[in-house]
């Protein structure tokens, strides 16, 4: 193998591929990167840990056809080090070392045959394949993802629930304490390519391999293509010059229909960006307490007046902090608590200037939705206030 590309390029490449490689692993090959020339005038990097797996194409002069695995680490801090020139390397196959060199810097690493790499699949004619639209594909995983859980015993959940339903995609997510919702309209196309596959209309997609494709996304302006495979029970997003794999987790998700109250006795719209910043002012006190901040919700009683939502957070060492927020409120006055970073993290993805916050007495679900727009909601399950 001989090519060489631009040290921007191949830097941009590796951090890319890098979000797959596996950080501790029995296999060491699984700890490089794959370089490899594809035929068509371009340098393919891969990294894979059999749950994720990431192919990048990266531009590049391409003189001897050729692939060798390097350490993925090493050769990212190197490339990254050095200065925004060309990079020619150069593979030694009877020692399976690559030297590279740029500007006046010459390395030679060593690597392991690429044969001993697990490839990444790729696409078949058999899979379907669903474009999506990218702008809307990023706010669905910035709205949903976060609530995904982390504890690893309860594979499911640590999961984002992906279902069609016609022309409808969904995604949801939870962690047993709050709940993600966020649906968007799919072309007629999908639709229809979608009446073949029923048994791909619901997957369950790692939140870590969803979170890996917001960043790779990027600024990304072309259609993405969903490739689903049942057979394989993976699915695959193709991007412009990179591909995401990941493996679907096994199981069934609960109904998150029957968590969603359906009604409410009070209905606030409050400024999000004021109400974010009050609510991070009331977790400075609220981290030594279990997080806790309470909500008292009073409406004016007068129709030309709005009303407030009155924050609350105390620390028997810190001391305590009360805020009071402007808000257009029906319906009765409540008194309700809920975690401070749930709702930080909720706030923080709400992308309207107002949001509407629907609660019915201090044991039932807060219910979060966008100010003109149903397709987004978010549940928080509330938190015992002690009234002693």
């Amino acid at each position: 193998m001989k090519v060489a590309c631009l040290q921007e390029n191949l830097a941009k490449g590796l951090t890319i591929v890098g979000r797959a490689v596996a950080s501790r692993s029995t296999l060491p090959v699984l700890s490089n990167v794959l370089l490899s020339t594809d035929g068509e005038g371009k340098l393919k990097l891969s990294a894979n840990n059999f749950e994720l797996g990431i192919n990048c194409w990266v531009d590049a002069k391409i003189e001897q056809e050729g692939a060798i695995t390097v350490p993925a680490r090493l050769l990212a801090d190197f490339v990254n080090s050095l200065p925004p020139e060309r990079i020619d390397m150069q593979l030694d196959e009877s020692t399976q070392t690559l030297n590279l060199r740029c500007a006046r810097v010459e390395s030679n690493i060593k690597g392991i045959d690429a044969e001993e790499f697990p490839t990444v699949a790729t696409a078949t004619e058999n899979d379907l394949v669903i474009r999506l639209n990218p702008e809307s594909l990023r706010l669905m995983i910035k709205q949903v993802v976060f609530a995904a859980a982390t504890d690893e015993s309860r594979p499911v959940f640590t999961g984002v629930l992906v279902k069609f339903d016609g022309d409808n995609l969904t995604m949801a997510a939870a962690d047993g304490f709050r709940l993600s919702v966020k649906l968007t309209q799919l072309s007629q196309h999908a639709a229809d390519a979608l009446e073949d596959f029923k048994e791909a209309s619901r997957l369950i997609i790692p939140a870590r391999a969803l979170m890996e494709l917001s960043r790779v996304l990027g600024d990304e302006d072309e259609a993405v293509e969903l490739v689903i495979t049942p057979a394989r029970r993976q699915v695959m997003f193709r991007m412009t010059n990179v591909e995401l794999v990941s493996q679907l987790i096994e199981g069934d998700f609960p109904d998150y229909t029957r968590i969603i109250p359906k009604g409410h006795s009070t209905r606030t719209v409050i400024d999000t960006a004021g109400f974010l910043n009050a609510v991070r002012i009331s977790h400075l006190f609220a981290r030594d307490s279990a997080n806790i901040v309470k909500l008292d919700i009073s409406p004016s009683g007068d129709e030309l007046m709005n009303g407030r939502v009155t924050l609350q957070a105390t620390s028997a060492e810190l001391g305590d902090n009360v805020s009071d927020i402007d808000a257009s409120i029906e319906g009765n006055a409540v008194e309700i608590a809920f975690n401070a970073k749930y709702l930080i993290d909720v706030l923080s993805v709400i992308d309207s200037p107002q949001f509407v916050l629907e609660t019915s007495s201090p044991s039932s679900p807060g219910v979060f939705r966008t100010v003109g727009d149903e397709s987004f909601t978010h549940v928080i399950m509330p938190m015992h206030i002690n009234q002693g």
